[in-house]
């Protein structure tokens, strides 16, 4: 029995029981699949399944004829993992996905399903599989026609792509469901001891495909999978940053001589274009709160050899500091419906109903990074979030009973195409082709 395929199992039956996150469980289970060729199919059953779990549960039900809500947790894991093999991955022959199938349902202690597992995954090899599937609407077929296909078809939680569909429309909303169901590409840039000649001809040397950045001139972008394929050496003197989160760096427009406070710091891509941008005259605070986070925070700036103080700050309560930084950055905890193409994980973990206890979250620490803003400072607001709820919304409620601040408009290093008609930082997938991040910079009136 293959390894990969027991260990995606396993990771996609503790997402189901809503205790864990992609990320988590496959860094559990990485280490134990040694071959690197079967780790990288872990990695893709994973993720392919999750990015396409609405699509092969309406095929799974109709092959099996009962509801999804009827099949036992661990069978199902097994059968949606098999599923995806059938239905995306053409180099894995079907004999295989069905029999490793099979095994696997054994294995994880379900040996009684062994035939349930045979029958649908074995219905699922034929040419009309998807026969049951909601096709593309004609146009004027109405509003539940097109959220049957987008949810559907397109494997997103139907309330999200609902209001996408009355913000967008659909043409858009298309484009989006089709941008998340993609492997991400991976964007990098050197660190400060490399030049980006050397970066890009050490890769070429590697025989990894690199490509210019959308929006950003000093960074790459590689295909998904390309850092499987770079040595730990020169993956050392790279810098793996979500040119989204790069942009919102750059939107901060730190310079030289400048005190900045970065609030929920980690994993620590921003601070270092803060530190770069400061210099040897200014000065970068980094905190944040969860032990794990501040762990992360501390390797990134130690591999890059940046000297950045860190701390432990919950942004939530009052700050030990008075109003001095010329730039506090809050890059909120949020949703992270704007990174489903990098976290699948979170399309099946979010409800609707989770944005307003974020947004309220949001603007207690707003309310607290503000108070260490000097006069005449910035005060900048970030997520990556694509929703208004946590991005806008947050914002109007600051300003309403804030009235010490107001918008200035982001520039700079940033691409005008980027920045919507009230200065605000906004990437949008189906528009930029990158995950949605949003940025607001606030300036505090008065003089230092």
């Amino acid at each position: 029995m293959n390894a990969a395929r027991l260990a995606a199992a396993r990771v996609l039956l503790s997402l189901d029981r809503g205790r864990t996150t992609l990320t988590a469980e496959t860094e559990r289970e990485r280490p134990d699949i040694r071959d690197v060729r079967d780790r990288a199919l872990f990695l893709e059953i994973t993720a392919g399944t999750l990015r396409w779990r609405a699509e092969i549960d309406a095929c799974i039900s109709a092959a099996s004829r009962r509801s999804i809500d009827d099949v036992m947790p661990e069978v199902l894991a097994v059968l949606r993992s098999g599923a995806y093999q059938l239905l995306h991955l053409d180099r894995v022959p079907a004999h295989a996905a069905v029999s490793e199938s099979v095994e696997v349902v054994r294995a994880i202690g379900k040996p009684h399903a062994a035939g349930l597992v045979n029958a649908v995954l074995r219905k699922l090899t034929g040419r009309d599989a998807r026969r049951t599937l909601p096709r593309r609407p004609a146009e004027g077929a109405g509003e539940k026609a097109a959220l049957d296909y987008l949810s559907v078809t397109l494997s997103h939680p139907r309330w999200l792509v609902e209001r996408w569909l009355h913000r967008v429309g659909f043409e858009a909303t298309e484009r989006w469901c089709q941008f998340n169901n993609t492997p991400p590409h991976i964007t990098v840039r050197p660190a400060a001891t490399m030049s980006m000649e050397e970066l890009q001809q050490q890769l070429a040397e590697a025989d990894v495909v690199a490509a210019p950045a959308h929006f950003v001139d000093r960074a790459l972008q590689l295909a998904p999978g390309g850092l499987g394929r770079i040595s730990a050496t020169l993956r050392e003197s790279l810098i793996v940053q979500d040119e989204g989160s790069l942009l919102v760096a750059l939107g901060v427009g730190a310079a030289a001589g400048e005190m900045v406070l970065d609030t929920c710091a980690a994993p620590g891509g921003k601070t270092l274009v803060f530190a770069e941008a400061v210099g040897a005259s200014g000065r970068v605070i980094a905190s944040d709160i969860r032990p794990a986070r501040v762990a992360t925070l501390r390797t990134q700036l130690h591999r890059a050899a940046t000297h950045v103080p860190i701390l432990a700050l919950d942004v939530s309560s009052p700050l030990p500091f008075a109003a001095v930084f010329d730039r506090v950055i809050l890059d909120a905890p949020c949703s992270g419906l704007g990174t489903l193409r990098r976290d699948p994980d979170i399309k099946w973990s979010r409800q609707e109903s989770d944005l307003a206890p974020f947004a309220e979250a949001q603007s207690r620490m707003l309310e607290q990074a503000a108070a260490v803003v000097r006069p005449g400072g910035r005060l900048i607001y970030a997520t990556c979030s694509s929703e208004l709820d946590e991005n806008v919304g947050v914002v109007e409620a600051f300003l309403a009973k804030t009235p010490g601040f107001s918008v200035e408009a982001i520039a700079g290093a940033v691409d005008p195409r980027l920045i919507t008609s009230r200065g605000f930082l906004e990437t949008l997938p189906p528009r930029d082709e990158l995950d949605a991040f949003f940025a607001a910079k606030l300036v505090r009136s008065g003089r230092a």
